[in-house]
């Protein structure tokens, strides 16, 4: 148990990773502030500062996330009335915030009575010592310690999300996905490296075992079986149910022979085997063919994604006309079941794994739902058409709304792994 807990905190955190760094990388590309990259969640257990992002190891190791400036992220929001501590530079200008709990900064307190940290860059309010209200401009690379002790930047208007083009906001939203398919593009063609080649799915013999029908009746590696009995046959699965249906009956192959596209007719007989329940089939001691190239092993790694991205929108296709089946999602338990299933079967296993759950993640990402990447890249598709960004409350409401229905899937999602596979 512990094997599999620890190999799902590390599949779960390399994808989410993964995809919040694609947000991460083309924010920083695109002049937007990236406030804070983290890995895990809850409270803080180290932190670093660079190029006025913070990046921070947290104690839960559940994934990760990035804040954007602009970006809904308003865990900072100053307010009217709190009491803050300020350090100021000799210009008297200020260069640090303390909200946290504990206000450990060696600086001013000031009471807040008005503030802007977007436009005009500035704290107003009382300080002790002093009569009326006093003003301080704030620069714009001041630091903001919050009240987790979490140190950020401030974040003027121009760097924010909203104040970056249009196409490099939608890069942005698309980044996250994009590196799922990357990632996953990546460990399929790894996968076909390791193995040697990429597994053929059409007709095609491979290896052929000593002193088996397949020797005796003449074939050779590379030969193509084109029909059985007269019924036409192209794909390995095919060929594989056709022989395995047919123990101790005699089969008239036609073959299609590799070293010189001649063709000819041969006739075999599968052995008989048995299966652990004590059900017979037919071998003709044959393996299924692969493609040893190296580019054979590139394209795999696009053919294979290309392949999960297709079946996921055909299944949600078939939602529309099959109606709604809970049974098709899966959330985290159901991860967690699966990692428990592929960890038993090896590494090569768990590397496939990771690779499906990198297309899934980034191909559900890009459904144009409210509060996923998709259905942000719908609002910017929206925005281009009309020439002009939808107004912040509407854009909050939209995303609440989203953000709601992905929160009551999410609970039935999770209820219906929990009855299936604890309970089922």
């Amino acid at each position: 148990m512990l094997q599999t807990i620890l190999i799902f905190l590390i599949i779960f955190s390399i994808l989410v990773i993964i995809h919040e760094f694609g947000h991460f990388y083309f924010a920083k590309k695109a002049g937007i502030l990236v406030r804070e990259f983290a890995i895990g969640m809850g409270p803080k257990m180290f932190s670093h500062r660079k190029n006025g992002t913070t990046y921070t190891v947290r104690i839960f190791p559940l994934g990760g996330y990035v804040r954007m400036a602009g970006y809904g992220d308003d865990e900072m929001e100053l307010r009217a009335g709190m009491l803050v501590k300020i350090k100021l530079d000799d210009a008297n200008t200020i260069t640090e915030i303390d909200l946290s709990d504990k206000q450990q900064l060696d600086g001013v307190p000031m009471e807040l009575v008005a503030y802007d940290l977007d436009k005009d860059m500035y704290l107003e309010g009382n300080v002790a010592g002093r009569d009326g209200l006093v003003r301080y401009t704030v620069k714009r690379d001041a630091l903001i310690t919050e009240p987790d002790g979490t140190q950020v930047q401030v974040a003027p208007l121009d760097v924010q999300f909203q104040s970056a083009p249009l196409l490099k906001r939608m890069m942005t939203n698309f980044a996250g996905p994009m590196n799922n398919f990357i990632l996953g593009i990546l460990v399929f063609s790894a996968i076909a490296f390791i193995q040697g080649g990429v597994l053929v799915n059409e007709s095609r013999i491979g290896e052929i075992s000593p002193n088996s029908p397949a020797q005796e009746a003449g074939l050779q590696e590379g030969d193509q079986v084109t029909a059985i009995n007269g019924q036409e046959v192209k794909l390995w699965p095919e060929l594989v149910q056709t022989i395995q249906s047919s123990p101790n009956e005699l089969l008239l192959l036609k073959v299609k022979s590799q070293s010189d596209d001649s063709v000819k007719e041969v006739s075999i007989t599968p052995s008989i085997q048995t299966d652990e329940d004590g059900n017979e089939y037919g071998q003709i001691g044959i393996m299924q063919a692969i493609e040893r190239s190296f580019s054979s092993k590139i394209i795999y790694g696009f053919t294979q994604t290309w392949f999960i991205i297709t079946s996921i929108f055909s299944l949600i296709g078939s939602m529309f006309t099959r109606g709604f089946d809970v049974n098709a999602f899966g959330g985290p338990v159901a991860i967690y079941a699966a990692t428990e299933e592929v960890v038993g079967y090896g590494f090569m296993s768990i590397l496939s794994f990771l690779g499906y759950l990198s297309v899934n993640l980034g191909t559900v990402n890009l459904l144009p739902v409210p509060a996923l990447d998709g259905g942000k890249l719908l609002l910017n598709l929206v925005e281009g058409v009309r020439g002009k960004p939808l107004e912040p409350e509407k854009e909050s409401i939209i995303t609440l709304i989203g953000v709601v229905m992905l929160l009551l899937l999410m609970v039935v999602i999770t209820w219906n792994d929990i009855q299936r596979f604890f309970f089922g």
